[in-house]
């Protein structure tokens, strides 16, 4: 496991995108100059959440393929795209062609399930199928083979001045060894690697029986060994973390008090597993990046990975954004032995 003589590999940060209705562009301005930002500061990645009928990106592809053009070295991710919501063809056509304009610099994260509140919206989704719609793992079974160049017609040829392909084009070669799985179950963990992928982890774990344990870098730690055991690159196969982290070194006492009160509104809900899912919450890692760093390298699951995509807090002004990457980037990624990219 990694010890603090050992250096983070990779940096990253997470953010929702989040819009005033009234001036939706604004919002999106922000989240695209926070990538740019994470950039010039030398992280490895930039991560965009995805919520649909909410004030946060609907499109995280349409952001990154936009961010795409305004930057040139920083590795553009979703977290996650909930497939639910998307059919796996055309979002195979969307994901080759940001791809290749960022000159393979796309991560695709990707989860299935239900869409949120689907009683309310699925009659404007599927209006015919709504009642047949399989949102289980076929669905990214389906987005893998269409990534990874497999047939998706059968037919290929010419008709008259037009050339069709028998696959989802543009193809671009290297994305289905970036896609990414968002789980937070050992099932799901060991489904991730079984299929190859990569596997995001958050700060939100299942603890699947009562009996298990609620500690949640253990439950954590638990998933990611199970995803190795199952990927056929084994121990080497990618994990990357996305602990909630505002480190405070730069910031004002304002700051200060706003971050803590922040994390201390969310406490209660990590002391035990919340709801018939029993889904377990991280604490939000509030101080200096010295103090970060000792929790870090504290928690079992952190100490099994090599790079992280750090969340930011959903609600806070864009200046705060700015102060708790450069604190990331300046003080609490060198504490993990990080080195910014160049």
């Amino acid at each position: 496991m990694p010890q603090p003589s050992e250096p983070l590999r990779k940096l990253g940060f997470l953010t929702i995108g989040l819009f005033d209705p009234a001036d939706p562009r604004s919002g999106h301005e922000s989240t695209l100059a926070m990538i740019e930002l994470g950039e010039r500061l030398g992280f490895d990645s930039a991560w965009v959440r995805h919520r649909h009928l909410q004030f946060g990106v609907s499109s995280p592809v349409a952001v990154l393929s936009a961010a795409s053009q305004r930057t040139t070295r920083i590795e553009l991710g979703t977290a996650v795209i909930p497939l639910g919501w998307e059919n796996p063809l055309r979002l195979a056509e969307d994901l080759a062609t940001v791809d290749l304009l960022s000159g393979g610099r796309l991560n695709p994260g990707v989860s299935v399930g239900e869409p949120m509140h689907y009683v309310h919206v699925k009659q404007s989704l599927y209006p015919q199928t709504a009642d047949f719609e399989d949102f289980g793992f076929e669905r990214v079974s389906r987005l893998l083979s269409f990534v990874r160049g497999d047939k998706a017609s059968d037919f290929s040829g010419q008709v008259g001045f037009e050339a069709f392909s028998d696959r989802v084009e543009p193809h671009s070669p290297g994305l289905g060894e970036r896609m990414w799985y968002g789980g937070g179950s050992l099932r799901s963990a060991r489904w991730a690697g079984e299929q190859a992928m990569n596997l995001l982890t958050s700060s939100v774990v299942k603890a699947e029986a009562a009996e298990v344990s609620v500690d949640f870098a253990e439950i954590q730690l638990a998933q990611i060994r199970e995803f190795r055991a199952y990927h056929p690159d084994g121990a080497r196969a990618r994990v990357s973390q996305g602990l909630v982290v505002i480190p405070t070194d730069s910031a004002s006492p304002e700051q200060r008090a706003k971050y803590e009160a922040y994390a201390a509104s969310r406490m209660p809900r990590t002391a035990q597993p919340q709801g018939p899912a029993r889904l377990m919450f991280a604490p939000d890692l509030v101080g200096t990046s010295a103090e970060i760093a000792e929790k870090l390298y504290a928690h079992a699951a952190f100490r099994a990975v090599d790079e992280v995509a750090f969340a930011l807090p959903f609600t806070f002004e864009h200046e705060d954004y700015v102060q708790i990457l450069t604190d990331i980037a300046t003080k609490l990624g060198p504490a993990l032995g990080w080195m910014p990219g160049n």
